[in-house]
């Protein structure tokens, strides 16, 4: 193999889980528990449209969930927004944790892989991770919101490829979701590892299925 191909949100910045997944109990914990069912309306709500409600170029990791939070709390419960803050500080806190600890992995396989980037993002990827101290890892960012084109699609993983100079067959596409990276990269002749925190992980026709990013190296020898 020639390249490693990363998802980013559940991927770089949790071992496995959505941010979905991540945010509802911070939420509880902050007093704001309502149905699962209106959360996720809520949440997906907010998610898809942050790009058309906000300037989001420029913003680093932490401007850009707080807006996604405030859009939560402006469906969910408009007269607190008070929450705002410590629900997106509590989480963006949560994703550094995860970059502190991934960054020495991804620096050793760095050393031995161009290291790339395959996101559905909202087009301001490259500027976080430059923010984070993440940028000069990777060789390529293929962010949906700049590209035009969103997971599973084949042009997103192609581009990613060409970028690294690699063929599909000569990366590994590493993700948490079965759906958008196990399929896409599978789609294009990929080889998969398939980032999972459930105890009995989904069968994706996956090569590896790993706990966290930070197992790479096991596998990779």
């Amino acid at each position: 193999m020639k390249s490693l191909l990363f998802d980013y949100g559940g991927t770089l910045d949790a071992d496995g889980t959505t941010w979905l997944e991540r945010f509802h109990p911070i939420y509880k914990e902050a007093g704001l528990d309502v149905p699962k069912e209106r959360f996720d309306r809520a949440f997906y709500d907010s998610d898809d449209n942050l790009p058309g409600r906000h300037a989001l170029q420029g913003l680093d990791l932490a401007q850009t969930v707080r807006l996604q939070v405030a859009d939560v709390i402006k469906t969910l419960a408009p007269d607190r927004t008070n929450l705002i803050e410590p629900v997106a500080d509590r989480f963006v806190a949560d994703c550094r944790g995860h970059f502190r600890r991934l960054t020495p992995v991804l620096e050793r396989l760095a050393k031995r892989y161009r290291l790339g980037i395959v996101s559905n993002w909202y087009g301001n990827l490259d500027g976080i991770l430059a923010k984070e101290g993440l940028r000069p890892l990777f060789s390529v960012v293929a962010d949906s919101g700049v590209l035009g084109v969103t997971k599973p699609e084949a042009a997103i993983f192609l581009h990613a490829a060409r970028s690294v100079s690699a063929e599909p067959g000569e990366c590994l596409m590493i993700g948490d979701s079965v759906k958008r990276d196990m399929a896409g990269g599978a789609g294009v002749g990929m080889k998969l590892a398939l980032i999972s925190s459930a105890a009995q992980a989904p069968d994706a026709g996956q090569d590896w299925t790993l706990r966290s990013v930070a197992d790479l190296e096991g596998i990779l020898g």
